[in-house]
């Protein structure tokens, strides 16, 4: 969907989780039968969690493509890469096989995620329980180091910023 955010998309009730906050940790599906911790991860690696409204859409095609395509860059910041969207986990398998992701693609089909972060979707076009186009980073610590939510749905996230706000220079 490429349509922007307007009078057919309300932001739910809770808002978006700001630099500081301890982030919740979570496990969901990649696919039927494959959970990933992703809350286990926190303290041993920096993660960073992409979440967009709906695979196979042109604009999340479009941000999922441009990570993949500069894989290299993200490699060299050592962090764990996390897409997430209410698709069901046939969803988010079949959409990162078709687009050949070198990370993960996880399904938060009951919006769980989504909401405790504080970005699922009140409506979007009349339809209920659809993340936000959002990007946070999880510090070592736990908390969230970077956040940007999307004001509009076409817009993707500045990459070169999430990379910043991960990379730590190697000790000297």
């Amino acid at each position: 969907m490429s349509a922007s955010r307007g009078p057919n998309a309300t932001p739910g009730p809770a808002s978006p989780l700001a630099p500081g906050d301890p982030a919740p940790g979570f496990a969901l599906p990649a696919a039927p039968g494959e959970v990933v911790d992703v809350g286990a991860r926190f303290g041993e690696r920096p993660v960073v969690l992409l979440f967009f409204p709906l695979a196979f859409s042109s604009v999340c095609t479009a941000e999922l493509c441009a990570v993949r395509d500069d894989w290299s860059a993200w490699q060299t910041i050592d962090a764990d890469v996390y897409g997430i969207s209410a698709d069901s986990p046939f969803v988010t398998r079949r959409f990162r096989e078709e687009l050949g992701l070198p990370f993960p693609l996880l399904s938060d089909f009951n919006h769980e995620v989504a909401s405790s972060y504080g970005v699922l979707y009140e409506d979007y076009f009349g339809l209920r329980g659809v993340s936000r186009r959002s990007a946070f980073v999880i510090g070592l610590d736990g908390r969230i180091a970077w956040a940007w939510v999307g004001e509009r749905d076409d817009i993707l996230p500045d990459f070169r910023a999430i990379r910043s706000a991960v990379y730590i220079p190697p000790s000297s």
